[in-house]
């Protein structure tokens, strides 16, 4: 079958196109024959060697996180799937190749895709809905009422979050440029602010949670200030703690590490009775079913801003790295 390898970490590096094995069903996977792919920040990342520390994968690897797709073989132990069903899944760590014609995936990964979708629709919805569920529901837990600030409204990860955060009964901040700002509002969200004219932290207060997802350290601390007591950061870019080395068992020199990078964001937020979190999103077929459901209501839609085709994989990652696109980008595989 036809894949995109990671040959070598690399920044400049380009993805290969080559021939691999097509992969085998075993116990508790299926193997599916997969449409689309949803590209994200992530695959970048992991082709850049950025994670290499905790995530350390053995290149060559075929790269690519989200998918839609087909069940083409069911391996021994699987009950919950059955050939000819339609999927989607943002497939687990060390588990990664969604850039390709097929992928063996576990069955606790995987959900059956969206009926009201297409499967370009569907590809673009895994990671980033996993994200934002699990900051807003499984860690934050949003209570109708509640003011949610997420940083880059018309982000990928932004986009699905305020139409989250929305239907949990919140009240929604964000930011974006001005020419993205009726894409957010028609999403959802009660505030928009231009971040290139508008300092957020002048304008915002008494917040109950942030969805962080810029990277410079002065918006960190400007994100924590705006927190009421007892309110929540929950960052997607960190730094990472102690608590994410020990959900993913680091060694102990890791754990040592993050408890030096995240001492400033921690040190911060308890002089401010805040909580700082950091959120490695990880794969869940379950939520994902539940996603389902809000997408096969209406109540959720995503947000595509290009789709390109499979050869252009390289293209459609160097366009998902300029930061520019307004929600999701997706390579079509079939």
């Amino acid at each position: 079958m036809k894949a995109f390898i990671v040959k070598k970490y690399s920044k400049k590096e380009a993805l290969q196109l080559t021939h691999v094995t097509e992969p085998v069903a075993k116990e508790n996977e299926v193997l599916v024959q997969i449409h689309a792919a949803g590209v994200n920040l992530l695959d970048s990342m992991i082709k850049q060697g950025a994670f290499k520390t905790f995530l350390p994968y053995k290149t060559p690897i075929i790269n690519g996180h989200d998918m839609a797709g087909t069940v083409v073989k069911v391996g021994p132990g699987v009950k919950n799937f059955k050939i000819g069903d339609e999927v989607y899944a943002r497939v687990g760590d060390y588990r990664i190749g969604t850039f390709a014609e097929y992928i063996a995936v576990n069955q606790s990964d995987l959900a059956l895709k969206p009926r009201n979708l297409s499967m370009e629709e569907a590809s673009s919805i895994p990671l980033v809905g996993l994200t934002a569920w699990q900051a807003l529901v499984e860690i934050a837990n949003v209570k109708r009422g509640q003011k949610v600030f997420i940083q880059a409204g018309s982000g990928g990860v932004g986009t699905f979050a305020i139409q989250l955060a929305k239907h949990l009964g919140a009240y929604v901040a964000t930011t974006t440029s001005a020419k993205n700002m009726d894409l957010v509002k028609g999403l959802g969200a009660d505030l928009v602010i231009d971040y290139k004219t508008q300092e957020f932290s002048k304008l915002l207060k008494d917040y109950d949670v942030v969805l962080h997802s810029n990277r410079e350290k002065a918006v960190l601390e400007e994100s924590l200030g705006i927190l009421k007591t007892g309110g929540q950061l929950i960052s997607l870019v960190g730094p990472p703690t102690p608590e994410f080395a020990e959900e993913v068992g680091l060694p102990w020199y890791l754990k040592i590490v993050t408890k030096l990078l995240s001492s400033s964001a921690r040190r911060k937020a308890k002089k401010l009775n805040v909580s700082f979190k950091f959120l490695f999103m990880r794969a869940e077929g379950n939520q994902l079913g539940l996603i389902k459901q809000l997408v096969e209501q209406g109540i959720i839609k995503p947000v595509i801003d290009k789709v390109f085709p499979f050869e252009q994989t390289n293209q459609a990652l160097s366009y998902v790295e300029t930061g520019r696109s307004r929600g999701k980008v997706v390579i079509k595989i079939r």
